[in-house]
């Protein structure tokens, strides 16, 4: 599941996921976990979070960590997510790339990278089958309700049909309750996101006991989202950053902690 790489001091060891995927040869993927940093508690140990409450000096410890680790990337974009839905492109000429507001980033120009912070929301990396552009999304349930996944597929091209996506770790169905209003929400805007009404209330089971309470599936609901749009090659899914306490960072389970990055980067 998780590859370790060996870097210089002052810590020796990151633990990362390299997604399943049968990504083309010039598209690199991973995601971290919690595990190689320097981050103190409740933040151990690799946050690469600037808003969590962390210090500064650590998260740019942490960053550098690795960035040292990911020869093939020379440029990084980090975004401003604010559960939406918007999509920006890395352009070739972009120096020097500065913090962006957006929930979604896409590369075109090889060297460069994008991430996505998590800790519980869903990251989706996207990438075309010839290896050309790729994508890192942030997608909480406001973004997946309104349409970063759509914004994304058109940022591409528009063309799902060429792209394939991998679901990273996020909170499973298991343990994602949310209220009716957010059934709702996504019911009534199923079929003008272009699926299917049943097969999205088939995404949310009542909890026993619980009126007007739901477990969401998340990876089922941006399987539909991504399927309308013509992504049939998805991959990944399943995992549970809230049962995940070894290498998982989970806001609903900790409220204070860390976050995650997915990143997505066109080798050189």
């Amino acid at each position: 599941m998780a590859d370790r790489l060996r870097t210089g001091p002052p810590v020796a060891t990151l633990l990362w996921q390299r997604p399943d995927w049968p990504a083309p040869a010039s598209v690199g993927a991973l995601v971290t976990t919690r595990i190689g940093g320097c981050s103190q508690p409740p933040y151990d140990s690799l946050n690469l979070g600037t808003h969590v409450g962390d210090r500064p000096a650590t998260v740019a410890s942490n960053r550098r960590l690795l960035r040292n680790a990911l020869p093939d990337v020379r440029r990084l974009q980090w975004l401003e997510q604010v559960h939406g839905t918007r999509a920006i492109t890395v352009a070739v000429g972009d120096k020097p790339l500065r913090r962006r507001r957006a929930d979604a980033g896409c590369i075109v120009q090889p060297g460069d990278g994008v991430a996505v912070l998590t800790a519980d929301c869903l990251p989706v990396l996207l990438c075309c089958r010839e290896g050309r552009v790729a994508s890192a999304v942030h997608a909480g349930w406001r973004g997946l309700l309104n349409g970063v996944l759509e914004n994304t597929v058109i940022a591409m091209g528009g063309h799902g049909a060429g792209l394939m996506a991998w679901l990273g770790p996020a909170i499973g169905a298991c343990c994602f309750e949310v209220g009716d209003e957010v059934r709702a929400a996504f019911l009534s805007t199923a079929e003008r996101a272009g699926g299917s009404v049943a097969a999205t209330a088939d995404a949310f089971v009542a909890v026993p006991g619980a009126p007007g309470k739901s477990l969401m599936d998340i990876y089922a609901v941006a399987r539909l989202r991504l399927q309308a749009m013509g992504v049939d090659a998805i991959y990944g899914g399943g995992q549970c950053t809230v049962c995940d306490r070894t290498h998982c960072y989970s806001f609903r389970r900790d409220g204070v902690t860390g976050r995650m990055a997915s990143i997505v980067y066109l080798k050189t």
